[in-house]
């Protein structure tokens, strides 16, 4: 399911001066990943704190990893430019804790797993996918790609995927179809995300 809805001489200064900024890049992509999201893994895997504080730690550290509002807008698409602002602030809101909530239950089939950076790739500027194994002492090792933004002042975290499929993107034919049902009313996309989050 989470498959479905479900992202690093004169000619030899000239060669490093070049590549040096998106090497340095790719890099920041590749140590935020692999120390960040790991963190992530190790709050919901403490035992010591009952369930309802490690959903508070969690949504806490991950509201800090991403650039919450910027992907709310671009699930939107078009639909942004038409809606009220008051409307638009109360979906981003409502998008924030959905994708709390799905990442959580996400990251939460792989508890007990350890992540390790394999590579990354530039897919444009400032925008980099960085390839990850999990690795788990009982399964096999599982490729998860994070899609990750260098252009602001901290890195961010913008998607995932898994075999192939990018969580936002998904995502992002879900809402466009909600609000072309009904007729772009952002109102009734973030009444859906709300019960969404129920389930």
């Amino acid at each position: 399911m989470y498959r479905r809805h479900l992202l690093l001489g004169a000619g030899a200064l000239t060669f490093v001066s070049s590549f040096a900024p998106a090497a340095w890049a790719a890099n920041a992509a590749e140590d935020f990943v692999s120390g960040n999201i790991q963190t992530g893994f190790d709050i919901l895997n403490d035992r010591a704190i009952n369930p309802d504080q490690r959903r508070e730690r969690f949504a806490a550290f991950l509201l800090g990893l991403t650039d919450a509002k910027r992907v709310a807008l671009f699930m939107l698409g078009r639909y942004a430019a038409e809606a009220p602002q008051a409307d638009l602030d109360a979906y981003v809101t409502a998008y924030q804790d959905y994708a709390t909530s799905r990442y959580q239950s996400y990251f939460s089939l792989y508890s007990g797993q350890s992540l390790r950076v394999t590579s990354s790739r530039e897919r444009a500027p400032d925008d980099f996918v960085v390839t990850t194994n999990l690795v788990g002492t009982n399964s096999a090792p599982m490729e998860i790609d994070f899609r990750v933004r260098t252009d602001g002042a901290k890195p961010v975290l913008v998607d995932l995927g898994v075999a192939g499929v990018w969580l936002a993107l998904a995502q992002r034919d879900e809402f466009l179809s909600v609000l072309a049902q009904n007729n772009g009313d952002i109102k009734a996309l973030t009444t859906h995300l709300r019960a969404a989050r129920q389930h």
